[in-house]
């Protein structure tokens, strides 16, 4: 896959993201704000949209590899993400009038979003995972990241502009304009994205002739692909965790303004997109895929590990440092991740590469729905038991670097393989099918 066609995946990735950081952050934030809603109810409706992607994901995935037509599918689902999107933006501005009618209308919204998201983000990185080859799988990776951040950084800021000053009607109108503009630049950038490229895999021809449930038995009956799930899913549970716990944190342990945890927050971010940078520029000579992710997660571990031993110190640069030092971790991991599992699925020649990257997104779905509710839970409790806000902090923090050091583990065992190995396995069935032709 040439590299255009690359950058035109990460527009794709960028619009579906552009739509879903509207939902996530504005209005999260409404919900809570002008509406006085308990926090409990947001949450929920998030945690409601990723919990859909669990199921349907991998159906999503087994029905785009039947019907061989990837590009339909991102189309579609960019049309239902935009309108689901509008739509709960609507609900919300209704709860204000009828709060019952609106969340239930809501509630049906976010369950589209979560759809939308579904059928047009699996597809999607089912081609990139089929289509790219192995040496280049670390720079797709990152590529698509940036470019889906930077998505999330312009949408952001020119919503907050066009926002102000706010009302009702304002938040409908801007919403369903980012998703117009999303369906608009998704559909262009996806259009015409398989032609003219094989997908590098034979597929036997009785692959497709499965039902899912047999498919999805099969796929799952793979002890790497096994690994592959549990490694995703203690990751993320700890990846996703930190994003409500670290500007808390700094602010109670350390005094830190609001201003000054945003700061912070933006430090994390920096150090993910260095270490998403230094890991693609490094993982194509050196490692394997699962290493890297291993590596990420242990950089991880070790670094919430001294993360919660900070507020001992009292010193607030040390906990900058460190909280760098996480994203870092983070970026290497990401990056790992998505390069091990495009290599996991392209070394399975069986046509379900969209079943398989289904499977792997619903696993990553139900743990960033559920890291979230279980670091707020769990903060609480720790704080309850152990008597100080500080402590809370410092214990579940303690526990996220536990979550990456066992996802470490799970990420060797998974076995993705080196660009090596598959440029041998795509060699050997090149060899089988000129025999078979001769």
């Amino acid at each position: 896959m040439t590299w255009a066609r690359i950058v035109r995946i990460g527009l794709v990735q960028a619009s579906i993201g552009a739509v879903v950081v509207m939902l996530t952050s504005t209005v999260n934030r409404v919900m809570i704000v002008e509406l006085a809603l308990p926090a409990a109810i947001p949450g929920l409706l998030v945690a409601l949209h990723f919990a859909i992607q669990f199921t349907l994901r991998p159906s999503v995935g087994h029905r785009s590899d039947l019907t061989g037509r990837r590009e339909w599918w991102i189309v579609g689902g960019l049309a239902l993400l935009a309108v689901s999107g509008s739509g709960a933006a609507a609900s919300t501005a209704w709860m204000a009038v009828n709060r019952a009618m609106g969340t239930i209308a809501a509630t049906v919204c976010f369950l589209g979003v979560g759809a939308g998201v579904s059928a047009a983000g699996t597809p999607l990185l089912a081609i990139l995972a089929e289509r790219v080859v192995p040496a280049r799988r670390p720079r797709a990776a990152a590529a698509v990241w940036l470019i889906m951040i930077a998505g999330f950084i312009v949408t952001t800021a020119l919503a907050s502009r066009f926002l102000a000053p706010f009302s009702w009607t304002r938040l409908v109108q801007v919403t369903a304009t980012v998703g117009a503009i999303a369906f608009a630049v998704g559909a262009l950038a996806a259009r015409g994205l398989e032609r003219g490229e094989s997908a590098g895999t034979l597929v036997p021809r009785g692959a497709r002739d499965r039902d899912f449930r047999a498919a999805l038995r099969e796929v799952l009956a793979d002890p790497e692909a096994r690994a592959f799930c549990w490694f995703l899913f203690l990751s993320m549970l700890a990846y996703s965790a930190q994003d409500l716990l670290l500007e808390p944190f700094t602010g109670i342990a350390f005094g830190a303004t609001p201003a000054e945890s945003t700061r912070i927050s933006s430090m994390h971010r920096g150090g993910i997109l260095i270490g998403m940078i230094g890991a693609a520029a490094l993982s194509v000579r050196v490692g394997t895929p699962a290493r890297w992710a291993s590596a990420g997660c242990i950089l991880s571990a070790i670094c919430f590990a001294l993360l919660a031993g900070t507020p001992a110190t009292g010193n607030v640069l040390a906990a900058k440092l460190v909280i760098v030092g996480v994203g870092i971790g983070n970026g290497v991991f990401c990056i790992g991740a998505l390069s091990a599992m495009m290599a996991l699925i392209a070394l399975r020649s069986d046509g379900r590469a969209g079943l398989r990257m289904g499977v792997y997104g619903g696993v990553e779905a139900v743990a960033m729905g559920a890291g979230g509710l279980i670091g707020a839970l769990g903060n609480d409790l720790a704080r309850t038991l152990l008597g100080s806000p500080i402590a809370g902090y410092m214990t579940v923090l303690a526990a996220e670097g536990v979550l990456f050091a066992v996802a470490a583990a799970f990420a060797v065992r998974s076995g993705a393989p080196t660009a090596e190995t598959l440029a041998l396995r795509d060699a050997a069935g090149a060899a089988d099918v000129d025999l078979a032709h001769g």
